[in-house]
């Protein structure tokens, strides 16, 4: 059976800690699937605080891109497995400076994303921003992303068990 949580907040909200602290007391063996790719020395630190948090013996596998092949190869029964997180995997995806596959198609990959996850054994853990809850963002690629990322949180919450939203590291149940 599928059991899939969606995790929203804002940055620094305290989404992954509780993901963490969801895997943990899952008592499953916990894969984490991290998505980020590292551009500065700000953004290697933030990793870095990420990692530092996380048990030494849960398995780290690293996909900004093909998150979908990853699931499908990952997920199994009494397996936990955390997706940190949907959001930059999206913008890995269609910003053209994050180096995505060469033709790629985001919504071919979305599409085969949403399929996939209701079909996944095992505990699975998306870990998402909410990004629209702000104003109307100028430029053309930051409208695109607040547009897909808002498309892409709804549509996953409408296929998962669970949803919950994270503010100020207090997690409020959504679904």
């Amino acid at each position: 059976m599928t059991d899939i949580t969606l995790i929203l907040g804002g940055a620094r909200s305290g989404k992954s800690a509780y993901a963490e602290k969801l895997a943990s007391e899952s008592n499953l063996p916990v894969t984490y699937v991290a998505t980020a790719q590292i551009y500065d020395d700000e953004f290697k630190a933030r990793v870095q605080h990420h990692k530092a948090r996380r048990p030494a013996h849960w398995i780290l596998v690293e996909e900004p891109h093909h998150l979908t092949k990853e699931l499908s190869r990952l997920a199994a029964s009494n397996q936990c497995v955390i997706v940190d997180c949907l959001t930059l995997w999206l913008a890995q995806w269609i910003c053209a400076d994050c180096n995505p596959p060469k033709d790629s198609d985001w919504q071919y990959e979305r599409e085969r994303f949403l399929k996939l996850i209701a079909t996944l054994p095992g505990k699975v853990i998306l870990v998402s921003n909410e990004v629209g809850m702000g104003i109307v963002p100028l430029g053309e690629i930051n409208r695109q992303f607040q547009d897909e990322q808002g498309r892409l949180n709804q549509a996953i919450a409408a296929l998962a068990n669970n949803v919950v939203f994270v503010a100020a590291g207090l997690p409020l149940n959504l679904k």
